[in-house]
Formats: C-alpha cells, structure tokens, sequence
C-alpha cells in the first residue's frame, strides 16, 4: 500500500510513531465494527485528507494487504458523508467530489446540518461507529478521546478520533511525506478552513509586496507556529480572561486607566518537601515584594501537596476570587510533578501534546523523550498560552488567569519575573498598576498602648492599610501605612505621630 510504505520509508519518526498509533485506532474500530456499521466523515479539508489516506491504509493492512492488481485500492468500502453547505469554498467542493472519483468513495451527500443529518442516516443505514478528524486544538475536541460517544441528545453513535493527538505539524508532515492531494485553498495561505463568511489566509503567510498589486501568500506548511492555525478565521470578542480583564482582540489582558484599583492576586507552591521541612520556600517572600512593587495585592499563600486533587480544589478557588494566580513547584518528568494536570483539572479539561512547548523541550533534553510519550509537552487543552521571551529556554505556560512559573530559586524566579513584566510592556498579560506608598514607623510602646490610637487611625484612614509586628518580642513595634495614594498615606504618617508622643518615636 503506497501510503504505508512511504511513511515506512521516511526518516521522520515522530511521524511513524503518530501513524503507528492513528493506524492501530483504525484497526481496532474495524475489529469491533464491520465494514457496514462503520462511516467516515469527510468534510476536503487538510484533517480529513489525512484521514481518509489513514483510512485506506489501515482498512487494507486490517485486510491483509490484498492484491491490489484487481483495483482493490480504488475500491474503498467505508461509506462517507459529506455534509455540503452553500457556504462552502468551491475548491472545497471541487476537491470533495474529485477525490470521491478518484477513490471510489461511497458517498452519502447530506444538504442539512450535521446533526439533523446524522439523525437522518443512522436511522436508515446501521452505522455505528463514524471516524472523525478531530484534533486536540479543534472547538469540538474537548473533552474528546479516541473513542467517545456522541454527546447527550445527539443520535447514538461512537465517534473514532485516530489522529486527536495529532498537530498541524503533523499533518503536513504526513500530507507531503505521502505526495497526497490537498485542496488548493492551502497552498494560497489559508491555514484552517471553515466557511466563505469566516475565512481568510492567514496574514501571517504574507508575503510582502512593494508594488501593490495583489497580496500573495505563502502555503499553509510553511506556517512556523501550529498553534497559529486558526488565525485566518474571524475572531469574535474573546472571553474575560479573569474577574476584571476584558481581553482584547488579541486576547490579551487589558486594565483601565484607574491605576487606584486593587487588583488581587494568590501564591500556590506545590510541593511535598516544603510540608515536610525538608526545604525552605522563599519564593513566596520574593514574589509577594515583585507583585507588591506593581500595585498588586497579594490575598493568599498556600502550599499544597503533590497531589493532583489538592492542586486542584485551591487553583479552582483561588482563579475565581483572584484576577491572577501564579503557580511554582511541580513541574517535570517525575511521578510527584502533577501540577499541569492539577491545573486542566480545575478547569475542567484535561492535558494534550502541545507541538510548540515539545520544540522547546527537544532543544534542552534532546530526543530523551520524543513524540507521544513526552509528558512535559502535555498541557491543559484550550486554554494554555505560552508566554515566550527570547532570555527564557521555554516559555512560561499561561492558563486563562492562571501563570505558572518553572523557576526552583530566587535568582530563577528574579529572571522569569523581568521577562514576564517585559513582554507585558509590550501587550501582555501582567499590568502594573500605581505603586503602593508606605511609610514605616517605629514606636517604643507596647501593644496595648498601642492598640486603640491604632484602631482609630485605621477607622480614619479606612482606605489605607495600617498594621504593625515586631521582629522580636522584647524589641520595638514597627507600624506600617500604605495605600495607594501618597498623599493620603502622609496624612495618616502625621495624624499618628499626632496620637502618640513624639518621644515614642526612634
């Protein structure tokens, strides 16, 4: 079979690891399924191409490799559906029906949407099973495995997703790897196909041109980011990031021109060895100054376990009453490290092969742990960004309102802190606000004496933080006054020099 023997042929091995996996999906859904009960969704674009090409592999390798000197490779028994809409590209129609010729696909056209259509055939045809070319990255994919049943209220049928772990890199990899046919939108710059109404190329494959005429692109392979695909589609207005942040059409975080406004952040440090005192955190103590030094108001620390549950249950509290939470600790290759898994968890979804964060690993451990068994590249899905700067190995990973730091130390931490506030200077995520001002006062008076001028003050104050501790039991008490405002932070300086006697000031 030519599409198994070039993929046998070719040095990429993630792409023969990919394939092996796609093919034994294939292989066992015809084991449990005859060739009757089973259909094939194909809708021209590059995803179902590939898997129509799987398709054929892995029905005749299923089938022993039957000759193919009597036609048997233009003799493809799986029914196809193909849902066509008046919205449709014409080359994707054109491509639909020219590859149904050439691979003598058996076609069921449907005119109406898919599920009222599916409701339609499954009660006419005795299809059970419908392979899908779902990849993880894909609106529908959440949530899905390789083999999923359809979702509630939708006709009973078992969706087969052989290429879910799939990336766009590995889609083209295979589609010229095997010198298969594709729809021509892709070699003018389109990336990811839907309708006429919400698609365009993808202006990240212009190609610069000085004379005006008209604008030319690139093909879709040449895209260097996958994770970029879908940046030829329309975009609506994105989702809050957090409680407070309207995103922008970028997705990025945006904050009004109140620099007054507290804006709320939590801590949580995973890791067994800082409950058992084995180590000491002090990245807490450094974090806390850096998002203090930005106006921001830090409302919890925590230190959890190395445990997925625990991780869990505090980011999905701490996510929704926070406008950011930063994660540490728990990150790698070993069984303790679950705080990614802790992180999709809380926010219902679950880890996947990320290509780009795998480029990066492959750079700094090499082919140590290559194609689908590197768990480090494992991400939350749909939701992670990566926040990337060229002083960093690997980029920070980003979950919505949730950021999670790599760094084991202060002088790691101090690093990733700068590139994190540097690439918000440029549109960002993390906003510094107006700085705190703070005034420290030390008074030689006890906490009683102390305590009801204090009180007063604060009631006074109300929109100032004042407090006090002493750094030894016998030693003086130290006062402190902040708020966002100077002004304000002075008035209260000398209405409480005005309280107590200037003789209780050192």
């Amino acid at each position: 079979m030519e599409i198994d023997k070039a993929i046998r042929e070719s040095d990429d091995r993630r792409l023969k690891t990919k394939y092996n996996n796609a093919i034994y999906v294939i292989q066992r859904a015809l084991a449990l399924y005859s060739t009757e009960e089973v259909a094939f969704s194909f809708n021209g674009g590059k995803d179902s191409t590939v898997l129509l090409h799987l398709l054929r592999a892995g029905y005749f390798l299923h089938k022993g490799e039957q000759s193919s000197a009597n036609g048997g490779l233009t003799d493809f028994p799986i029914r196809t559906i193909y849902f066509e809409s008046p919205s449709a590209f014409p080359e994707i129609n054109s491509f639909t029906y020219d590859t149904a010729t050439t691979y003598g696909l058996q076609m069921d056209i449907i005119h109406t949407d898919f599920k009222s259509g599916l409701e339609t055939l499954l009660k006419a045809k005795p299809i059970r099973a419908i392979f899908l070319g779902v990849r993880i990255g894909d609106p529908t994919a959440v949530g899905q495995e390789q083999f999923s049943p359809s979702s509630p209220g939708w006709p009973p049928f078992m969706r087969v997703n052989p290429i879910l772990d799939w990336s766009y890199r590995d889609v083209w990899a295979f589609l010229l790897t095997c010198k298969v046919q594709y729809c021509s939108l892709y070699d003018q710059g389109y990336t990811s196909i839907g309708s006429i109404h919400d698609t365009v190329p993808n202006a990240l494959l212009s190609i610069s041109n000085s004379s005006g005429s008209k604008e030319n692109f690139k093909p879709a392979y040449l895209l260097s980011d996958g994770r970029l695909e879908r940046a030829g589609r329309v975009k609506k207005v994105s989702a809050s990031a957090g409680r407070f942040f309207p995103a922008n059409e970028n997705g990025m975080v945006n904050v009004d021109s109140d620099q007054n406004r507290l804006l709320t952040a939590s801590i949580i440090a995973v890791g067994d060895e800082i409950l058992f005192g084995s180590v000491k955190d002090q990245l807490e103590h450094s974090l806390c100054k850096k998002l203090h030094s930005i106006g921001w108001s830090v409302s919890k620390i925590a230190v959890v376990p190395n445990d997925i549950d625990s991780v869990a249950e505090e980011v999905e509290q701490r996510k929704s009453t926070n406008d950011m939470v930063f994660l540490y600790g728990g990150l790698g290759p070993l069984h303790s490290d679950v705080t990614l898994a802790g992180v999709a968890k809380a926010f219902g979804v679950r880890l996947a092969p990320d290509e780009e964060f795998e480029e990066y690993l492959r750079k700094l451990i090499g082919y140590q742990c290559t194609g689908d068994r590197n768990e480090m590249a494992q991400l939350p899905e749909g939701i992670t960004e990566l926040l990337h700067h060229e002083r960093l190995p690997v980029p920070l990973i980003k979950c919505q309102n949730v950021i999670i730091f790599s760094a084991t130390n202060v002088l790691e931490l101090e690093k990733e802190w700068e590139c994190l506030i540097e690439s918000t200077e440029s549109g960002g995520c993390l906003v510094p606000l107006k700085p705190y001002s703070s005034k420290h006062l030390t008074v030689h008076l006890s906490d009683v004496e102390a305590a009801h001028p204090l009180l007063k003050l604060s009631l006074e104050f109300s929109d100032l933080y004042i407090g006090g501790y002493r750094e030894s039991r016998q030693g003086p008490l130290v006062i402190c006054i902040e708020g966002k405002d100077p002004a304000r932070v002075q008035s209260a300086t000398e209405a409480l020099r005005k309280k107590f006697d200037a003789g209780a000031f050192s």
